[in-house]
């Protein structure tokens, strides 16, 4: 039962979960949700369609209808969980993972995420109490049902003029295959847009360096204006600068302001970040009086935060990007055609991606570190104390672990809640700054905690 996890249920499939959890998954969630009727999505990986298969069968013999949308983005099952007005929803996916691996992200009504303190855990207990799933006395129907045109319809919407601009696409082999041409049409130059569950290119993982280096180098071959890579399941995007360069995706929170404000006309918008964020995305959105909201990590806890405020849209480090308009949810599509339409807009006022960026940008940033070790919680009151007891914070943080801001640099330092790493990430204004504090803190996880840095 490994693969439940806070925000979904994912692993090795065949190791971590097998054919008989999926179909229990499927039984269980009819009952949990109050669901008669529940959407059904894939992706492209080689066990989807046996996980499909048996997920549907036991939401079948539970008793509850299937609407089987086929090969799917993980987005598009939120905008049909949402517009359609289903109560419950799955999407058999692993994201960004390996191919090896799958999973399924589990949604209930109006695409609020389902996670293991909110559903996901008594699934979880009821497959481990070995609870029986009699055959229901009508048995559940799969009816296929095609949303993709509604899906566009809805998506372009926010497409603005490229036409002057060079763009390149990297689609990852993954669920974004689906939609890139018919969207962005044949200007683009493209990489890896077939669909192929085994990821024969790279891993879909975007926040991999090695991963995105293809989409850098077509960027600086065909000098286009901005490079686009999406994950697996495209619920997440991340870009590149007309340089080359990477650029950081809790930037990009801070840059949408520029259609949602100077375009859109909003005006002092609610908007979330999340606990790793830079301080140069508050810094710069105080231009425009914005409330910023600071929450945890991870759809489960983002989507319903940001419906809670009522934000207008937030972001992720992952290169998740949630809207109001898109149902409080994520979607690497939508971000894209935001993005790309201010970098055209960019382009005409005879400005750039990168300098718009740079305007944003004000400090030195360590990147998150990861470290293998036994003790999480004891490491991170240790690291907290070591460097409280130098410098008083200015703030403290303690949900997702810990976030402490000084005068001149803050830290955060959390437990990965789906893989076995504690996670470092520092910020600072200067570069000799930032290298003493993380030499400080790799030097005091090492020697206390017998730390692995990776």
């Amino acid at each position: 039962m490994g693969a439940f996890h806070a925000y979904d249920i994912r692993g090795i499939y065949g190791v971590d979960f097998d054919r008989t959890t999926a179909y229990k998954v499927g039984y269980f969630l009819p009952e949990l949700l109050g669901a008669s009727e529940v959407l059904v999505g894939r992706d492209c990986r080689v066990s989807s369609q046996e996980i499909h298969d048996a997920l549907v069968e036991g939401i079948c013999d539970a008793g509850a209808d299937v609407a089987d949308i086929g090969l799917s983005t993980t987005p598009m099952v939120y905008f049909g969980t949402a517009n359609y007005g289903y109560k419950a929803s799955v999407q058999i996916t692993a994201s960004h993972n390996p191919a090896e691996y799958n999973g399924m992200k589990v949604s209930r009504e109006n695409a609020l995420p389902v996670g293991l303190d909110t559903g996901l855990g008594q699934i979880k207990a009821w497959i481990e109490e070995d609870r029986p799933t009699p055959v229901a006395a009508r048995r559940g129907t799969v009816r296929p049902k095609d949303i993709h045109k509604d899906y566009i319809d809805f998506m372009m919407k926010f497409k603005g003029d490229y036409s002057g601009l060079k763009i390149a696409i990297d689609c990852s082999n993954g669920m974004a295959c689906l939609f890139a041409h018919e969207v962005f049409g044949e200007q683009p130059e493209y990489l890896f847009d077939t669909i192929d569950g085994r990821f024969p290119n790279h891993e879909p993982n975007p926040l991999v360096a090695k991963n995105v280096e293809p989409l850098k180098q077509l960027v600086r071959k065909t000098g286009a204006d901005v490079g686009v890579i999406y994950d697996g399941d495209a619920d997440r995007v991340m870009f590149v600068d007309e340089k080359g360069q990477f650029v950081a995706p809790d930037l990009v929170i801070a840059m949408m302001a520029k259609y949602f404000c100077d375009e859109r006309g909003e005006k002092a918008p609610r908007v979330l970040q999340e606990i790793r964020s830079s301080k140069a995305v508050g810094e710069y959105l105080a231009r425009y009086g914005a409330e910023l909201h600071t929450w945890r990590v991870g759809r489960a806890f983002a989507a319903p935060k940001l419906r809670e405020i009522d934000g207008l849209w937030g972001g992720e480090l992952a290169g998740h990007y949630y809207f109001k308009d898109f149902f409080y949810s994520d979607s690497g599509l939508l971000s894209s055609l935001i993005v790309l339409r201010i970098v055209a807009a960019l382009k005409k006022q005879g400005s750039s991606f990168s300098a718009q960026i740079a305007e944003i940008a004000g400090y030195c940033n360590s990147g998150e570190i990861n470290f293998r070790l036994e003790d999480k919680p004891g490491a991170m009151k240790a690291v907290c104390a070591h460097f409280s007891a130098q410098e008083t914070p200015l703030k403290t943080m303690d949900f997702d672990g810990f976030r402490l801001e000084f005068a001149d640099w803050w830290f955060n330092i959390r437990p990965s809640n789906t893989e076995p790493y504690l996670r470092f990430i520092c910020e600072a204004r200067t570069e000799e700054l930032l290298q003493d504090k993380v030499a400080q803190t790799c030097r005091l996880l090492e020697e206390k905690f017998g730390a692995i840095r990776s």
